[in-house]
């Protein structure tokens, strides 16, 4: 299951570990990276301080490639930027935004920048920017998402630039890999199957939640906004759809109504208050393993589906 992701970035399996704020730390992030996937530390919206920890923890517990999240519309973003420089971080993820100010001071070292689009038309912007590669990301993902599905977004997106692509979005077992790799892709980004690795440091009741998850239990919320997130239904996700259609709320108060709700669900595990990003795909995921275990399994189901390609032809 080689592609040129693999050499390209060191690693033994095409497979990005999706960076997850307050989830994807250190210890995820190396166990992804030490069982021949990438590995990817979130910033999010914490300070730069947290970051520069995670980093120089990551470097202690593996010595294999890994990759670090900016969140660009985060506070910190401009620190975190510098941060990721100064630590010589050599492979970028960013979204939630345009990482075209940063570029030339992640690539000066050698960094290659591999930006999350939503759409065709942003793809094509961050290929004219000097992207290494675009994370094709479908709105059936958890977190931030856009309205095109990933089976329709892939394809276009592999159509429309030179660079190696990545699908994300509704990927959580072999299939998912096959039919990227068959739409045009050179890898996955997976998120909501690692939320429950051994290695994940996320709140039980966080792991519960994806693991009861059905295919219909999750919504996108936050449209009205410009930022929809993908999550689980709960109390605070129901309370927050009816504001954000309710026209004497305004936007101002509907943000601040839904600022430190990710937290609240990753550290604290409050399963009525907090925010539960998840993708659709969490009805298919329905045990805890280890990260290598995960991988392992994707592709080995992987590699057997696609090796009966051959039976559909006369």
């Amino acid at each position: 299951m080689k592609t040129i992701l693999c050499d390209a970035l060191g690693i033994k399996f095409p497979i990005f570990q999706g960076g997850m704020a307050w989830i994807s730390d250190a210890s995820l992030a190396a166990a992804v990276s030490n069982a021949g996937g990438l590995g990817i530390i979130a910033a999010g919206n914490a300070p730069a301080d947290f970051l520069l920890r995670e980093i120089r923890k990551i470097k202690s517990m593996t010595d294999k490639p890994f990759g670090v999240n900016i969140m660009l519309m985060s506070p910190y973003a401009e620190e975190v930027a510098q941060v990721i420089a100064d630590e010589k971080v050599k492979i970028i993820v960013t979204g939630a935004g345009n990482p075209a100010k940063y570029m030339k001071m992640w690539t000066e070292y050698g960094a290659k920048v591999i930006p999350v689009v939503a759409s065709v038309a942003l793809a094509k912007l961050m290929a004219r920017s000097g992207a290494f590669a675009v994370i094709s990301e479908g709105g059936e993902a958890g977190g931030h998402v856009g309205d095109i599905t990933t089976m329709a977004l892939v394809p276009q997106v592999c159509d429309a630039v030179n660079i190696p692509v990545i699908a994300a979005g509704g990927i959580a077992d072999g299939r998912g890999i096959a039919a990227a790799l068959m739409l045009g892709a050179s890898g996955v980004q997976v998120g909501t199957r690692f939320l429950v690795a051994t290695e994940c440091n996320v709140h039980e009741n966080y792991k519960s939640m994806v693991l009861k998850a059905k295919d219909i239990d999750t919504v996108s919320t936050g449209k009205r906004l410009g930022h929809p997130v993908r999550a689980i239904k709960n109390n605070f996700v129901r309370e927050f759809s009816s504001k954000e259609y309710d026209n004497s709320v305004s936007d101002s108060e509907l943000e601040k109504f839904g600022e430190g709700r990710l937290k609240l669900a990753a550290t604290d595990g409050d399963t009525k208050e907090g925010c539960f990003l998840s993708g659709q795909i969490a009805g298919l995921v329905n045990r805890e393993q280890t990260a290598k275990e995960i991988i392992e399994e994707m592709f080995s189901q992987a590699k057997e589906i696609l090796g009966k390609a051959g039976s559909f032809y006369e």
